[in-house]
């Protein structure tokens, strides 16, 4: 025994010897009469201190005055016994705090005596009633509590004692006893607290901006081996046990210790890492609940101070919670916690040098933007890809992995999910675009953004169309109920269909804010290409809200660019020819979808011409009144008999009165004056339109089909042809078809149009305008 311990024990003894001076002390030496019998037995049940100051009438006898149920009197004996557990438990108390004092040898004898008495008294704990098991379980209690005051006071030193105390605890947790197991979990978690909160950690980062010496070099090493014993607990304790209940407490002690410590680890965090990875993809939903909990402290409060070596493990276990499938929920706000990894890696992207960041993407917008570029070819010289490893830290590897991680889970059986994940990816390279360099952005689209496009539209194409039954609510009559779905989402097809109108509208968005920059990219012809194939097959085969989409697509990129002088020729000619092809083919629907795609076409061929006219020559714009000359054929054949029947124009020949007065050609064009009003003069009915009988316009529309909606029929009308004279021999087969009631409303139109001509192509084309209007 210590010399210490012998003083403390020295004193225990002589203070138990003196027991009849120690109660007179606990009486409070009262002058009173001994001989009263009322007053002569009785100690008041309270405090030595106060008995000392309390008068004649102690508080003992007010409050049995005032209770009903009189108070058992103590005894001199049983006071002096009373006295005794009082010095005795003021001397225990005293005891373990001293335990700081002590020799290492001597908190050890002391640590092993307490595990020993809590040890026999855990057999015979299994059951958690009768006194006996009570008894027992206050006999461990006594045993922990000791032990964490052990640790609290030794937390200086606490190496020598961690492990005997914490593995004493976790077989503890391992008991069958629930007591025992909250009281275990509930001591380790003050112990880890106690160590985590003390002076020995200090932030990581001030520790690591100090002056670096061997001596620090050491007290590190002893830090870092310090950290993960105090770490290690919860992780052994998480895969030692099959109880969800231990399991779950080893967890929320975690979650205590990152949200109160988190910045004072370092360390430790490959083995939460781990510990939390392995979590998403256990099956029980409490355990993935918290084990999320635990990663969003991480990603919202931690990022800055995770090693840099284990932020690619943090994006992967991100990833591991977005594809769990245990828990919607947690999968669609974990696909947000990897929109705040982009943000958080985006920072370390801005930070590169600062000559390098002025010729990104950034520069190359403000350019276009300033009108200040003049040759295409020198984005190519001006951008140069930018070194993104600061601080060891590969920035562009950890950008990659998120917009990979997006990219599967694009593609995830479950709508919400895979929706959630294109916003998402398309979000945040709209956001952070600009501070990716030329090889980062060739790497996105051809990696990321062009293969989720393919693979939307193939499982577009290809889902099930069968009927989805909603989630079963109940039975009623014995039938099952469910969950009502709404006819736009009942099938396999269409929540594919909103995957690929997402991915559609994701593509605008970076095409309306980068394209000036994409044009720039060696292979973006060949992707833009791609994309128009795309388009056009949506067009074409999907559904309407898919066509719709595909259209939005380019006609968001032609108007956010082609005025700005931003578009260049050739692919403003490739869109107006998708335009025209796509009218030009069958599609898959009918009706008024069909109409409705068409109408959107048209309106985006007006805003297309008034957004470029400054592009068009006499050959572009020929095509485009070829384009719609085309259009008005086919809806006077599949609506031929909607005047009658409702006593309108057709949805389609009424866009087509709506844009005709954007098409004016400018004055470098003027020469299409006589073009557009002579295509659309032959549209007027002429004298001998009434001789014409049904069997005659069955003929008419038989042959124009022939040579327009059918893809392997004859040749088509070249836009030589469609543009000639009325009185021309390819065009009288197919304007036979009188529309009175569209005739009607194109004269104020034509009419209005031909005064706002020049004054030499009014003189060319008034003997026509004459002729067409039969005076």
């Amino acid at each position: 025994m210590t010399e210490e311990e012998a003083i403390v024990a020295a004193e225990a003894e002589e203070a138990i010897k003196d027991k009849d001076k120690s109660s007179h002390w606990l009486i409070g030496g009262s002058n009173k009469d001994e001989g009263s019998d009322s007053d002569s037995d009785e100690i008041p049940v309270a405090s030595p201190a106060k008995v000392r100051r309390s008068s004649g009438e102690g508080p003992a006898k007010v409050r049995r005055r005032e209770v009903s149920t009189p108070v058992p009197k103590l005894t001199r004996e049983l006071s002096m016994q009373y006295s005794d557990f009082n010095i005795l438990s003021s001397l225990n108390s005293q005891l373990f705090e001293s335990s700081a004092l002590m020799h290492i040898s001597a908190v050890k004898s002391l640590l092993c005596a307490l595990c020993q008495l809590s040890y026999q008294c855990m057999s015979g704990t299994s059951s958690s009633l009768g006194p006996t098991t009570s008894q027992k379980i206050g006999s461990i209690s006594f045993s922990v509590e000791r032990m964490i005051s052990i640790l609290v006071n030794n937390v200086h030193r606490v190496e020598p004692f961690w492990d005997q105390v914490t593995c004493h605890f976790l077989e503890l947790a391992d008991n069958s006893n629930p007591h025992l197991k909250n009281m275990a979990l509930d001591a380790l978690d003050q112990s880890i607290s106690a160590v985590l909160g003390s002076d020995r950690f200090q932030d990581y980062k001030q520790s690591k901006s100090l002056e670096t010496s061997q001596e620090m070099e050491v007290n590190i090493d002893k830090l870092k081996s310090l950290e993960c014993s105090v770490i290690s607990p919860l992780k052994v304790l998480y895969f030692s046990t099959q109880s969800v209940d231990v399991r779950v407490g080893s967890l929320k002690i975690l979650l205590h210790v990152l949200e109160r410590y988190g910045e004072k680890l370092y360390y430790s965090w490959p083995n939460i890492l781990e510990m939390l990875r392995y979590v998403a993809d256990v099956s029980e939903k409490d355990l993935v609940t918290l084990g999320f909990q635990n990663l969003r402290v991480i990603m919202n409060d931690g990022l800055s101070t995770l090693p840099t070596d284990c932020l690619q493990v943090c994006v992967d276990v991100t990833g591991a919670y977005s594809a769990q499938k245990t828990e919607l929920n947690i999968s669609l706000t974990a696909v947000g916690l990897l929109w705040t990894m982009t943000d958080f890696i985006a920072k370390g992207l801005l930070n590169g040098p600062f000559e390098e960041k002025e010729t990104g993407v950034n520069s190359i917008v403000k350019q276009v933007d300033n009108e200040k570029t003049e040759d295409p070819t020198l984005f190519s010289n001006i951008v140069r890809d930018r070194t993104s490893s600061i601080d060891g830290v590969d920035f562009e590897k950890l950008l990659f992995s998120v917009f990979s991680l997006l990219q599967n889970l694009g593609a995830d059986e479950r709508p919400e999910v895979r929706n959630s994940s294109v916003r998402t990816l398309f979000q945040t390279l709209g956001t952070h675009g600009q501070k990716l360099s030329k090889s980062l952005w060739e790497d996105c689209l051809w990696n990321y953004v062009f293969p989720t496009l393919d693979r939307a539209s193939h499982m577009a194409a290809t889902s099930s169309k069968d009927e989805w039954q909603g989630k079963e609510l109940g039975t009623r009559g014995g039938k099952a109920i469910h969950m009502l779905i709404h006819h736009s989402r009942n099938t396999a097809q269409k929540q594919w269909d909103e995957t690929l109108v997402l991915v559609f509208g994701g593509i605008a968005r970076i095409l309306r804010m980068f394209f000036p920059f994409f044009t720039s990219l060696s292979n973006f012809w060949s992707g833009w290409e791609s994309l128009l194939q795309y388009v056009d097959n949506s067009i074409l085969n999907g559904s309407k809200e898919v066509a719709l989409a595909a259209i939005n697509c380019l006609q968001t990129t032609v108007n956010s660019h082609s005025s700005k002088g931003n578009m260049p020729m050739p692919y403003l000619i490739s869109v107006i020819n998708v335009y025209e092809l796509v009218l030009r083919k069958p599609s898959s629907y009918h009706g008024s979808a069909a109409d409705k795609v068409t109408q959107e076409i048209l309106h985006c061929l007006g805003e297309l011409y008034v957004q470029a006219q400054g592009l068009f020559n006499d050959v572009v714009y020929t095509q485009l009144i070829a384009i719609i000359d085309l259009a008005v054929k086919q809806a006077m054949l599949t609506n031929d008999n909607f005047e009658i029947e409702f006593g309108n124009v057709p949805p389609v020949l009424r866009t087509i009165l709506e844009i005709l007065p954007l098409l004016r050609p400018t004055k470098h064009i003027c020469s299409m004056w006589s073009v557009l009003l002579r295509e659309f003069l032959q549209y007027l009915p002429r004298q001998d339109s009434h001789l014409h009988s049904e069997d005659g316009k069955i003929d008419q529309a038989r042959d124009y089909q022939v040579k327009y909606d059918v893809p392997n029929g004859s040749t088509p009308i070249s836009h030589n042809e469609v543009a000639a004279s009325p009185g021309s021999g390819s065009t009288v087969a197919i304007t036979g078809l009188p529309s009175y009631i569209f005739a009607e409303k194109l004269v104020p139109v034509l009419v209005e149009l031909f005064l706002q001509a020049p004054a030499v192509e009014k003189h060319i084309i008034y003997p026509e305008i004459i002729q067409s209007l039969g005076r």
